[in-house]
């Protein structure tokens, strides 16, 4: 019995040493693994820091990038139009390009049909028997130029409107109804003229012998095409204009005015800075005769221009 009681004793004794060093360690073991959590809660935490700021870095970088790519861009467009302005500034002459063009002009005409004749009441010729159809004409015009490409459809063609007056001379020749050409009968009771009973004398119509100028003044408004823009020479086409006749001496019908169309061809050189020497030809076509009147012909001659 007193065996049993001493083996009993020696294993709570035993247990109690066993806790006794056992407990420690325990203890030891729970505060280590306290510790690496909170040192992985810690790390994880600095990671996610670290994420965080690579993040704004990041969006600020992209914001850095675009900013400079504003900025050169914005700098190339100054450059550009520096550039542009320096070119402008350069070539004045061609920014302000002298496209219009007034004109003296001056040269030779013939007309289809002469206005005298045989009769002086045919052909316009009762006032004026001038039977020269070969004359000379000077005037001027104005060209205004309105784009140099054709409208878009040709490229250094202009296309242009010309204005234009000149002064037509064909000679002189007597006015047949004042240098006694034409006569009449007048009753008269010792005429030697016997018509059924009655005697008549002839009376001659002479007011005085007078000369009568064969002038004339056409008015004209063309289309005109004019090639090689940029050229020193052009030549040019009208290819149809519109012509008002004016008679210096009236017709037959006492009318002074018809109207007709031009068509024309012709070349200008530019000698100095603007000063330009052309050549023309042009017929002159009316649809009908200014009351027996012929105006239709041809012309050809020259003119000084001067561009602006």
């Amino acid at each position: 019995m007193t065996l049993n009681k001493n083996k009993l004793a020696l294993g709570v004794a035993a247990a109690a040493l066993s806790a006794a060093f056992i407990a420690p360690q325990a203890q030891a073991a729970d505060r280590s693994a306290d510790a690496s959590a909170r040192k992985t809660e810690a790390l994880e935490m600095k990671m996610q820091e670290m994420a965080a700021t690579m993040a704004a870095m990041q969006a600020e970088l992209g914001r850095v990038k675009a900013a400079s790519t504003e900025a050169t861009t914005a700098s190339a467009k100054v450059q550009e139009l520096d550039q542009w302005m320096s070119s402008v500034k350069s070539t004045p002459e061609a920014a302000s390009a002298k496209d219009h063009l007034v004109a003296v002009r001056g040269g030779w005409e013939a007309l289809d049909h002469a206005r005298g004749n045989a009769s002086p009441l045919k052909d316009g010729a009762l006032l004026s028997n001038n039977r020269n159809n070969e004359g000379f004409y000077f005037g001027g015009a104005f060209d205004y130029n309105i784009n140099n490409d054709l409208f878009g459809l040709v490229d250094d063609t202009s296309f242009a409107i010309e204005l234009g007056v000149e002064y037509s001379q064909f000679g002189s020749a007597n006015n047949t109804l004042t240098d006694g050409t034409l006569s009449a009968l007048a009753a008269d009771p010792n005429g030697a003229v016997n018509v059924n009973g009655t005697k008549y004398s002839i009376v001659n119509l002479n007011a005085g012998s007078q000369k009568a100028t064969d002038s004339r003044l056409r008015i004209n408004a063309s289309p005109k095409i004019k090639f090689f823009h940029g050229s020193k020479f052009r030549p040019w086409i009208i290819p149809v204009g519109l012509d008002l006749n004016i008679l210096g001496v009236p017709s037959n019908a006492v009318s002074v005015l018809n109207s007709g169309m031009q068509f024309g061809a012709g070349a200008e050189y530019d000698i100095f800075r603007g000063i330009v020497l052309g050549s023309d030809v042009r017929y002159h076509y009316s649809t009908s005769k200014l009351d027996g009147t012929a105006t239709d012909g041809f012309s050809a001659g020259g003119y000084v221009g001067f561009k602006f």
